[in-house]
């Protein structure tokens, strides 16, 4: 058979109506991961909906490992092996999902049941990631049949249960299982589009680092009246403070929390990037963000340093007093080349420089760092990804150096060391995490065309993409 034929079967699954019967299968089995005494359901969806839709795949029997930590949900691999001279591609999704909310629903909505509305697909993980990792072996499949049951490549695949949940335990889990999950390249969804419209390939993402700074000054507040003028305000001294790292438009004016400068490779990708023309996003902020860049460029290839909260006194219940303590939480997304290592230490250095050696900076409790991590645009599994996505939709795709928002990637690109690929099924405004979580139609049958385009061409050109990226080593 032929690559159309393979793109035509895996269309055809939607068409039919069988895709939508398996998903169904999928959002049907609560899975939420931040909810306390879930381990049974977590175990049940790789159990009774993963393993038995691998095994017709052909692959081994999966095996279920516990967390590492003790506490979260588990891991499943699987192996679908041809050859040892053959390129392997590790396939990654995530099953748990964030609290279902079924009181948040819109009337006629709920999270464990598909309701189909015109181009929407309503329901908890549709979008984020039971939609989107089953998809990918929906694709998978229909390429084995089109092949007559060989794909030229061979595949393994990680699903964990606790991505919603930081996803404790993936990285110990890498190291330990290093050979198990040893590959060439790492294929995989998740995250939105850069539109509901245009499909999209992300090579990593942005990292994230949560702080604290806070300010005790004395027990107890004083009347304004008799100590205002007198005793310092903790709410002025820490506002001061922040507004010493980033400035009135958003500009970050810590030095060691910048990046360095963009990369021309990572200039030219985003281009033709436009954000914000979904038609459910906010209005851009035009004068917010580095002087200078895109608003591409901000959000894709910059750091930004937010204020996510920040109080002093009692906001529900102002006192005519002088506060005596005041506490902010501060986030930098940054990318690739940011010494966020250091961060603490930094910051700690700046504030002092600065006449504030008052305040305390901490990393936020139980804080996760997502690190940054971005696959070169001039890598030659770059190039191949794009010209298959295009060759499939029809249509030229964004390309996104790294995401926005943050992954848990640097588990693939810095402990496992492959060359990842993300190409998402989602879109902005797919409402995930929230009531009346959807993926789009559209964008999945598309997705599916997509993927089987991918399988299909990595049985074709993944050995040659090894012989390149090895003569460029």
């Amino acid at each position: 058979m032929t690559r159309d034929a393979a793109i035509a079967r895996a269309t055809e699954a939607f068409d039919s109506g069988a895709f939508l019967a398996l998903l169904r299968e999928a959002v049907a089995m609560p899975t939420e991961s931040q909810a306390p005494g879930q381990e049974a359901a977590l175990r049940a969806y790789l159990d009774a909906f993963i393993a038995p839709l691998v095994a017709r795949l052909g692959f081994e029997t999966p095996e279920i490992f516990p967390n590492p930590d003790g506490v979260h949900g588990p891991f499943l691999i699987a192996e679908r092996h041809e050859g040892a001279d053959l390129p392997t591609v590790l396939i990654y999704g995530h099953g748990d999902t964030v609290r279902g909310y079924p009181e948040q629903w819109r009337e006629g909505l709920g999270p464990w049941e598909i309701v189909v509305e015109g181009d929407r697909w309503y329901g908890r993980g549709t979008a984020d990631n039971k939609g989107q990792h089953v998809l990918n072996l929906a694709a998978l499949e229909q390429v084995i049949a089109a092949r007559e049951g060989h794909l030229g490549f061979n595949v393994k695949l990680l699903i964990e249960m606790g991505e919603e949940s930081g996803s404790p335990g993936l990285r110990p889990f890498c190291r330990e299982q290093a050979e198990s999950l040893r590959s060439d390249v790492l294929i995989a969804s998740d995250g939105p589009r850069l539109n509901g419209e245009r499909p999209t390939l992300f090579l990593g993402s942005r990292g994230a680092y949560n702080f604290e700074l806070s300010l005790n000054l004395r027990e107890g507040p004083h009347h304004s009246g008799n100590w205002g003028g007198l005793l310092r305000n903790p709410g002025t001294v820490l506002a001061s403070a922040i507004a010493s790292m980033v400035d009135a438009r958003g500009s970050i004016l810590v030095d060691a929390l910048r990046p360095p400068p963009i990369p021309e490779g990572v200039r030219a990708a985003l281009a033709d990037i436009r954000v914000g023309e979904d038609p459910t996003a906010p209005t851009i902020d035009s004068d917010w963000g580095e002087p200078g860049l895109t608003p591409a460029e901000r959000v894709f290839a910059w750091n930004t340093l937010e204020v996510l909260a920040f109080k002093t006194g009692d906001p529900d219940g102002p006192l005519n007093a002088v506060p005596p303590h005041a506490k902010a939480t501060l986030q930098l997304r940054f990318v690739v080349g940011t010494d966020w290592q250091n961060l603490i230490r930094n910051v700690r250095a700046h504030l002092d420089a600065h006449g504030f050696p008052m305040i305390e900076v901490r990393p936020a409790r139980a804080a996760e760092v997502f690190q940054a991590t971005r696959l070169p645009v001039e890598d030659p599994w770059v190039e191949w990804a794009l010209q298959s996505i295009e060759a499939s939709s029809g249509k030229k795709p964004a390309l996104l150096p790294n995401l926005g928002g943050s992954l848990p990637n640097d588990a693939f690109s810095e402990i496992l060391g492959l060359p990842t690929l993300w190409v998402p099924h989602s879109y902005p405004a797919c409402r995930q995490h929230g009531p009346d979580e959807h993926m789009l139609a559209s964008g999945t049958r598309e997705g599916l065309a997509i993927m089987a385009g991918l399988f299909w061409d990595l049985g074709q050109d993944g050995p040659d993409i090894l012989r390149r990226r090895e003569a460029r080593a």
